[in-house]
């Protein structure tokens, strides 16, 4: 998968925009200032961090050991529900795409009804 198709995947969800929060690298992608992603568009160490439930994330960490770790450079509270994926290694383009689905809809429900409201309309 191309960091391109990633950036325009990460970017037509709704209200979703590019952040440089950490400085050039990672590319942040969030929606009501809340990070969804993390790109880490490195060609030797190309991986993407994602939000993920607790027990979803676990299940992919099992599921796809050594390429689904532990959020990496996480806060350790944090990185129970973050995954960093590493990037064309053994998971699919469409798994990474639904893994970015989830991570969206998972920093959606976080915010307050009438938010989640405002942000899902277009």
């Amino acid at each position: 998968m191309l960091v391109n198709e990633i950036i325009e995947y990460c970017q037509k969800k709704n209200k979703a925009y590019i952040d440089y929060t950490f400085g050039d690298i990672p590319i942040c992608f969030k929606v009501n200032n809340k990070i969804f992603a993390e790109l880490y568009p490195l060609e030797n160490d190309y991986k993407i961090t994602l939000k993920c439930d607790s027990l979803l994330a676990e299940l992919y960490r099992k599921q796809y050991e050594g390429v689904v770790i532990r959020g990496y450079h996480c806060p350790p509270v944090q990185a129970i529900y973050r995954n960093t994926v590493y990037i064309n290694k053994t998971v699919s383009d469409e798994m990474i795409f639904e893994m970015i689905d989830h991570s969206y809809d998972e920093v959606i429900k976080s915010f307050p009804k009438r938010v989640q409201k405002q942000l899902i309309e277009n």
